[in-house]
């Protein structure tokens, strides 16, 4: 694997050109979380100077810290803070910045800010307004694609977006289809119509998200490729008209049209086939006069392999570490150099690939609630451990929170290995090392999808995750082991804390092993009751001979041993039960505990004794009631009381994590009342409608 020292060294030989440049010791980076830290990284190697900008919501984020210098810019909604233009480069210009680095996202493809920071003398570290235009408009894209000769998809990219006329492009290209927001990306604007039944709604709800997303409802429609791949190619190029491809990245394998793991380079694919590609994307950057880095997206036909332009990203791609990392180079010194007026640092040739590298997105978010976003408070947090073949790129620690107002990535995990069997064996291990409480998380799915035998075998496509969903989510089942190993973290953790507080008299922990010492409390034989997956279970623990004995439920009493493992970030446990060794982690909490194996985190309800239990039955029913499926804000409710809906019928819109999200009514029903008004925030499980109960509904 090549090392970013090759990467400098090779950068000041390269070139004899004589070239007038714009020294950089200063940028403002016009974002938040783990792109801004990655920025800062860079930047700070090379010797220039950082400042941040937060909202109300981020003033002790980690980006804030790390940073030279921090602004504040507004309260937490993003239209009054990060996608402030006029405040970021009023910001920029009293710290004395040359260079604005947008990462990705807020502004980092908008030609309005791209054309103020040129007025106001501040190098926008991006393409020109007129690229991102160019690019950022999909209609007017896919012309100039097809004039410079890249294959392009069938669909209608016009002007008129009149129902009627959408309606009957519709029908000429055929269903299913996809609508698509002519602007932005990231899979916000973005609907399937699988047929001419549900074609309006689903235009309608596209439209609402783009206008929210980019302000402007416009969109395209385009055939839709049943299983696709999504390939795209890494561009960069300066300022003199040079450009170069930096190999292919396979993102297939999505959720919610939004990309979760990603892997450089793409699987199967010929080298005459990479070279295809890259070449076309660099045609595609040069037909627009791009300068700096881009991403060419593609839809690559699974069966045919044939190719076609998707769109342009206009700005360094979430992704871009596993090119990095199979390329050997750092590609915000590319953008900080090229910025300055530098060439490129190489030529096409000497751009060199070794080794497979893929990248996990560990987001918060419901896996099995359709991938809906979350929010909360980052109780635990412990990572893998980094080195040259894994990053953890990250804007949050321990203790921090996953604000509703802002994407709810929490992570990405980057690996490298010679090659994809060993990079995939890498990242399961690593994502095994990720250990998460106090919200829900999709690091169980990722470790469950990367370890899938389709995907194992890169057998992938955008489809991926429906194709597969019954194996990628069987039915959940908790083990008698798992109850065990719950049950053991609750008693240690009791003994432990006896012995803080002087109630033991011995000191090492597994000197506990004895029927002294387990009896707290008086009690020879402790009941344990854990609540997981809805069902409640009752573990027993006794002492017998020094070991433990423990029954699960109606089984079998079993002999299980135990010592602690040393481990500064959790709380590690070896285990014999019945003479099989097994390791472990918890997290224990008053109310819950989180169990940590190679499966993943299971998180088991403690069960309060009947004495030590205060709470009621809780009030409700789902089939009365809709409640926000998670935080956010209630954009629009379309009922009042008193009103008669239809089983289907839309009842009130939950924006969060920048997405829109329906909430339809279960059942024919009367409205009772409702529980907030449009651009009110809305806790998780927050009553928006209840309804009258039907006629023998238990009051």
């Amino acid at each position: 694997m090549l090392h970013l020292g090759q990467s400098i060294r090779r950068w000041f030989s390269s070139s004899s050109r004589k070239i007038a440049t714009q020294p950089i010791n200063k940028i403002l980076i016009a974002n938040r979380g783990e792109i801004a830290c990655r920025v800062v990284r860079t930047a700070k190697r090379l010797g220039v100077q950082t400042v941040a900008v937060y909202s109300d919501a981020d003033a002790n984020s980690l980006h804030v810290q790390v940073a030279d210098e921090a602004y504040h810019i507004g309260p937490p909604p993003s239209q009054q803070s990060y996608l402030r233009a006029d405040k970021i480069i009023e910001v920029a210009k009293a710290a004395k910045c040359q260079a604005i680095h947008p990462g990705y996202g807020f502004l980092s493809e908008s030609v309005e800010f791209s054309d103020m920071c040129q007025r106001e003398g501040v190098i926008f570290m991006g393409p020109p307004a007129s690229a991102i235009r160019d690019m950022g408009i999909k209609s007017t894209s896919k012309h100039i694609m097809a004039a410079a000769g890249v294959p392009i998809i069938n669909g209608y990219h016009g002007e008129d977006q009149s129902d009627e006329k959408l309606t009957a492009e519709a029908q000429k290209i055929g269903f299913p289809l996809m609508i698509k927001a002519v602007r932005g990306g990231g899979g916000k604007g973005m609907r399937i119509a699988e047929g001419e039944a549900d074609f309006l709604t689903q235009l309608n709800s596209a439209r609402t998200e783009s206008e929210k997303a980019f302000g402007d409802s416009s969109v395209l429609l385009e055939r839709f490729v049943r299983s696709p791949r999504h390939v795209e190619v890494q561009i960069f190029a300066d300022k003199y008209g040079d450009a170069v491809y930096l190999f292919e990245r396979d993102c297939s394998v999505q959720r919610r049209h939004q990309k979760i793991i990603e892997e450089a380079p793409a699987p199967g694919l010929s080298e005459q086939l990479r070279r295809e590609l890259g070449e076309a994307a660099v045609r595609a950057a040069k037909a627009v006069g791009y300068v700096g880095a881009g991403t060419v997206e593609f839809i690559l036909d699974k069966e045919d392999l044939s190719f076609h332009f998707m769109e342009m990203n206009t700005r360094l791609q979430v992704e871009h570490p596993i090119t990095e990392m199979i390329t050997g180079t750092d590609l915000v010194e590319w953008q900080i150099r090229i910025a300055s007026g530098e060439p490129l640092p190489v030529t096409q040739e000497q751009i060199i690939r070794h080794g497979h590298a893929f990248e996990a997105r560990i987001y918060a978010e419901n896996p099995r609630g359709g991938f809906l976003p979350g929010a909360g408070p980052l109780d635990h947090l412990s990572t893998p451990t980094a080195d040259q073949n894994v990053r953890v790129e990250t804007g949050v620690r321990q203790g921090d929170e996953v604000s509703i107002h802002y994407d709810p990535m929490i992570a990405k995990l980057v690996v490298w290995g010679e090659n994809r069997t060993q990079a995939l064996d890498s990242l399961i291990a690593r994502l095994r090392d990720y250990h998460i409480t106090g919200l829900e998380t999709n690091v169980n799915f990722l470790i469950d999808l990367a370890s899938h035998p389709y995907f194992q075998a890169a057998d992938v496509h955008t489809g991926f995750i429906p194709q597969h969903f019954d194996t990628l989510f069987p039915p959940l089942v908790v083990s008698d082991t798992l109850l065990t190993q719950a049950a053991l973290a609750v008693v240690v953790n009791e003994l432990n804390a006896a012995q803080a507080n002087g109630a033991a008299s011995r000191g090492a922990s597994n000197q506990f092993n004895d029927a002294n010492n387990f009896r707290l409390n008086h009690v020879a034989v402790r009941e344990y009751k854990f609540k997981v997956h809805d069902k409640i279970n009752s573990v027993k623990v006794t002492s017998s001979d020094g070991d433990l004995q423990v029954k699960v439920n109606d089984g079998d009493w079993k002999t299980v041993q135990w010592k602690s493992l040393a481990d500064e970030n959790r709380f590690s446990l070896r285990c014999t039960i019945d003479g099989v060794f097994r390791n472990f982690s918890a997290v224990l909490s008053p109310e819950q505990v989180a169990i940590f194996t190679d499966e993943g985190k299971t998180e088991l309800e403690v069960i309060p004794p009947k004495f030590l239990s205060v709470a009621g039955e809780g009030a409700g029913s789902a089939h009365n009631q809709i409640v926000s499926p998670m935080p956010g804000v209630l954009d629009k409710v379309f009922v009042k009381a008193g009103d008669t809906v239809k089983s289907g019928d839309p009842l009130a819109v939950i924006i969060a994590m920048k997405m829109e999200h329906m909430l339809k009514a279960p059942r024919d029903a009367v409205v009772k009342s409702v529980g907030g008004q449009a651009g009110q925030n809305m806790a998780k499980g927050a009553v928006i409608v209840a309804f009258e109960s039907e006629e023998g509904d238990k009051q």
